[in-house]
């Protein structure tokens, strides 16, 4: 059968692709260089003391990006000032993108991944939807440009039941392989109603972490994908409409080399300012120093007096005259949301954002 963009792609083949596909010598080269790079950053991660430090600041980071790539556009400012205050009016776009970093969290810890309903959590944490599996035909594109129209639903239950027991076999295939595999699988099965790619783009670092190749869910890899948006999604659909499997694994494997450089060069420069943060206030203010104080002021990037009670940190008085006086030596800088009072620790920013 003829593909056309028009029509919904029921002849999507199973899952796994013919070897040739991507068993190539340009795939196996850039796979080396790929595997090197993500070793090296596994590898730092444990320098890290806690892993909130990077789960509340590159996390959110991933999720503001790979909400971006959907055109929910977002400022890192504001998404962190969200993720510290207690505001019940966040607009819509904070939202979504403070629901992708729940659902990755959420996933991450959650049981074994042994059917789809792990998926479909991801899902509805993503878009806030309380929905299933679609059961609607749906296309990519708008009614003037089809780009793609993903198999019927009566199609898709076979799909998944085949994207699953891919996802879990055991075989010979690489798993960065396999994860461009999956992903592109995923894409074209397309298998809710919305937020497709976003939850895509989650379980491609779930499986990272499934196999072991990453200790935690922080590569930054939508970073990547943003940056070459056009070429991420024009490759997607060269597998689909010409099976050019090559293309798009070189794809997966170079956003993967970059943003492990990229992810352990901010780790970095986080562990680096860490310890300077710390030397700083123990040599300057050592009435006020604690191990506990600095991690939880690198946990994320706006800190409050409300967190430092809660982590016993301090009493409400106390933890105001903390933050003021690490205001008054320029490591914290006051800001004010609502009725709230902010303090963000500028340098992370910096760093995290930059």
């Amino acid at each position: 059968m003829t593909f056309s963009r028009q029509q919904p792609y029921n002849d999507l083949p199973l899952l796994p692709p013919r070897k040739s596909y991507y068993e190539t010598v340009d795939i196996l080269k850039k796979l080396k260089e790929a595997r090197v790079a993500l070793a090296e950053l596994k590898g730092r991660l444990p320098i890290i003391p806690n892993p909130e430090m990077l789960i509340n600041t590159l996390v959110l980071q991933e999720a503001k990006d790979s909400s971006e790539i959907e055109n929910v556009l977002k400022t890192s400012d504001k998404m962190y000032r969200a993720f510290t205050a207690n505001k019940s009016n966040i607009d819509p776009s904070t939202k979504e993108v403070l629901c992708y970093r729940q659902a990755l969290w959420s996933a991450f810890e959650s049981a074994p991944k042994t059917d789809f309903n792990w998926i479909i959590e991801i899902f509805q944490k993503i878009t806030q939807k309380n929905e299933s599996v679609r059961t609607k035909q749906v296309y990519v594109g708008n009614a003037y440009d089809i780009i793609y129209t993903p198999p019927k639903p009566e199609r898709v239950n076979q799909q998944l039941n085949n994207w699953l027991e891919f996802f879990h076999s055991s075989d010979e295939i690489d798993p960065l392989i396999k994860m461009a595999i999956l992903h592109y699988q995923f894409e074209a099965i397309h298998p809710f109603s919305d937020g497709n790619g976003r939850t895509g783009r989650i379980l491609n670092v779930l499986y990272l972490t499934e196999k072991n190749l990453i200790e935690l869910p922080v590569l930054y890899i939508s970073k990547h994908i943003l940056e070459y948006k056009n070429e991420y999604y024009s490759l997607l659909s060269r597998v689909t409409e010409n099976q050019n499997w090559q293309a798009w694994i070189l794809f997966v494997l170079e956003a993967i080399y970059r943003t492990s450089l990229f992810t352990l060069e901010k780790v970095n420069a986080i562990y680096e300012l860490f310890n300077e943060v710390k030397n700083e206030i123990r040599d300057k203010a050592k009435d006020i120093y604690s191990r506990e104080l600095i991690e939880i002021l690198f946990s994320q990037i706006y800190c409050k007096n409300r967190i430092l009670v809660d982590q016993k940190i301090a009493s409400r008085n106390t933890a105001s005259k903390y933050l003021n006086k690490l205001v008054d030596m320029n490591i914290l800088s006051m800001q004010k949301e609502g009725k709230e009072i902010l303090y963000l620790n500028k340098q992370l920013y910096e760093i995290v954002a930059r």
